[in-house]
This record gives C-alpha cells, structure tokens and sequence, in this order.
C-alpha cells in the first residue's frame, strides 16, 4: 500500500508541477538549460518514513546554432537531499560536464550521509543469522578531469578522497571486535587514472552506441590515506536500437581491490544501478563481477516502460563464484520523461533477487 501511495503521489506532482508550471521549454529550438525538482517520500526499515528532493540542473555548452555546437552532448548536475523519521541526513550532489566540442569532460560528486546499514560478513555466502548493524557519519568527494584525444575518447585523473567517522556498532558483532579493517573509520585518500570511450549519442539515456572506461586508484599514505590499497574498476555499455525508442541496453561492470581496503569501501551487490533487487551492501567482498540487459520501451506518451534482468556476485577469490550462489535479479520499471527532447526521465523500478526485493525511485537510467 505505501508503494502505492508513493508511486500515485509522484505521478500526481509530475504531471501537476512539472508539466503545468513549465520548468522547461522542451520545444523551444534556441532552450539551451532546464531545472526540474522532484519530491521524495519513501519508508525503509532502516530509515522509517523520510522525506526531500531531488532535482536536476541540465544544459549545453556547445553553441546549438552551428554543426559543431550540436555535436556537444548534454551535460547535467544532480542534488539530492532527504531526512529520515530516525533523524539522519543525506546530502548528494554528483555531475558531468562536456565543454564546447567536448574539448574536456568533468565529472564528480559530492556527499555527506548519516545513515545505519547492516553488516553480514565477507564473502558471497554469508547467512542472514550474521546481521549487524552499525552507523556512522560519511563525507565524500571525487574529482574527474577528462580530455579528448580522439574522437568520443577520453583520458584523465581522477581524485576521491572518503571520511568514515563516528562509528556506533551492535554488541557481541564482529565490528565491535575490531579486526575488520576500517571498523573505526578513516580517510580513503586516492589518485585515480581513467581511459573513457564514449560513444553513446546521450549520456543521460542512449539509444544507440557504447561506453567503455576502465579506472585505476592508488589508495595511500603519500594522499593522506589511514588505507594503502589499490581499486581497479571496469565498465561496458551497450546500446542497441531495435526501433525507434525500443532500446536494447546491455550493463557489464568488475571491480577489483587488492588485500587492505576497509570494508566500507568493498564490492559490494545491492544498488539502485545493478543486481536491483537486493538490500544496499548486502553481500561484500574483495571483488566483484555483474552484467545486466534492459528492455527500453515507449507506453503511452511521456510514459515508457522498462524489463531487466541480470547476475553477478562477489568473492575474494574466482573459485569463490559458484553456479548455485550467483546473485540473478529480474524486475520492472516504469519511466517519466521530464524531457523528452533530452531523453530525461524519473524512473520507478522494482526488482527481485534470491529471496530479496527493493523498490526504487531516481532520476535518470540506472546506466
């Protein structure tokens, strides 16, 4: 019934204040920039009712009335923020920036958060007997400044820097022990490189094209870092158009960390991306490894609908993976284009995994 009620009431203030008080003008040739604010009410045990917004600032850079001007793809800055009825915060920002020509990309984000979670262990296999939980306060920041070297293809540094503080853990659990690594907090401070080929013909939802990025960060005493480890993530998108606006999209990510990260900062499945379905940071590990496929397609509209499906675990070691422990998910979704000329939509998804299910509202396609 909250789903419901949640899912009506959004709908409700779409179509009330977006489209009546015109935040944007999506037919106008010479509109280069829109906002759109969307508000947030959701139960979670975690959380118990919260309440906030989150809203988008999207615009070009490019010069739209020459050839070379329309060539730069849409760039947007995202904020979220919401309180929760047990009195914790959070507070995000994150964006993706082409300059004219898409001379330079840069991307990033910002975020504080006071949120409890649950603790399970390490590894892909860990009971729900194991349940802990714990809370602590998180600030986090990540730089990206990319440039082109060829066509669509970028190379850059990255900085991200995390304080986990003020740690408050269950008793008689394994945090309170203190033999996980990171069980207290600490800074994560790394210098990252990352190799971008992105092809897509829009970054906030493609039709057609690919995106594949490969990054690399040095967590280390030399940035200010209580942590020295290494991180090396890997992604490929693909995106197929089987007719106009019925999209085939295929999601494959890796993340890898070597012996020493803190287990905040592990692989972890759970998210409103990929494997939607499980609770947040259920299963962790050292690393990990999933792929997805959506089908992207139109209803009725500014409405669109969405079927996914996909699988992926964590594990410290390959032989760790094994047939009968792969986390699978499968869902639905359904889209509200807030703009449909830019392609950007708010996106409602449900999804199931082994013996699990979320429910989750965002702006943007989970990839």
């Amino acid at each position: 019934m909250r789903l419901l009620t949640l899912l009506l009431f959004t709908i409700f203030f779409l179509n009330t204040s977006s489209i009546n008080a015109q935040f944007w003008k999506e037919d106008s040739v010479s509109k280069k920039e829109g906002i759109f604010i969307l508000p947030l009410l959701y139960y979670t045990p975690d959380t118990r009712f919260a309440a906030g917004a989150m809203g988008v600032y999207y615009f070009r850079t490019g010069d739209t009335s020459s050839e070379l001007g329309r060539k730069t793809r849409l760039s947007y800055i995202k904020l979220l923020a919401d309180y929760t009825q047990n009195k914790q915060l959070d507070i995000w920002s994150s964006w993706n920036i082409f300059t004219n020509q898409e001379k330079y990309l840069f991307k990033g984000e910002l975020r504080y958060r006071n949120f409890p979670d649950r603790y399970y262990g390490v590894g892909n296999n860990t009971p729900d007997a194991n349940m802990e939980t714990y809370s602590y306060d998180f600030v986090s920041a990540k730089l990206l400044g990319l440039k082109q070297i060829y066509n669509k293809m970028f190379v850059g540094l990255d900085y991200l820097i995390t304080y986990q503080y003020n740690f408050k853990h269950s008793d008689n659990g394994e945090l309170i022990k203190g033999t996980v690594p990171g069980y207290k907090g600490g800074v994560s401070s790394a210098l990252g490189f990352v190799y971008t080929y992105d092809k897509r013909d829009n970054v906030v939802s493609a039709w057609e094209g690919y995106l594949f990025e490969v990054s690399s960060y040095y967590n280390n005493k030399v940035f200010g870092s209580n942590f020295d480890y290494a991180t090396v993530n890997v992604t490929f998108n693909r995106y197929i158009s089987l007719k106009p606006k019925h999209v085939l999209a295929i999601n494959s990510v890796a993340n890898f960390n070597s012996n020493g990260v803190p287990f905040i900062e592990m692989a972890k499945v759970g998210n409103d991306d990929i494997l939607r379905g499980y609770a947040r940071n259920r299963y962790r590990d050292l690393n990990y490894v999933a792929a997805q496929v959506e089908y992207r397609y139109p209803i009725w509209q500014r409405f669109g609908g969405v079927l996914f499906t996909g699988i992926g675990d964590v594990f410290g070691k390959t032989s760790d993976l094994q047939l009968n422990l792969l986390k699978y998910t499968y869902g639905a979704g359904l889209r509200f284009a807030i703009n449909k000329k830019e392609r950007l939509n708010v996106r409602f998804d449900y999804g199931w995994g082994r013996g699990e299910q979320s429910f989750y509202i965002t702006l943007t396609e989970a990839f």
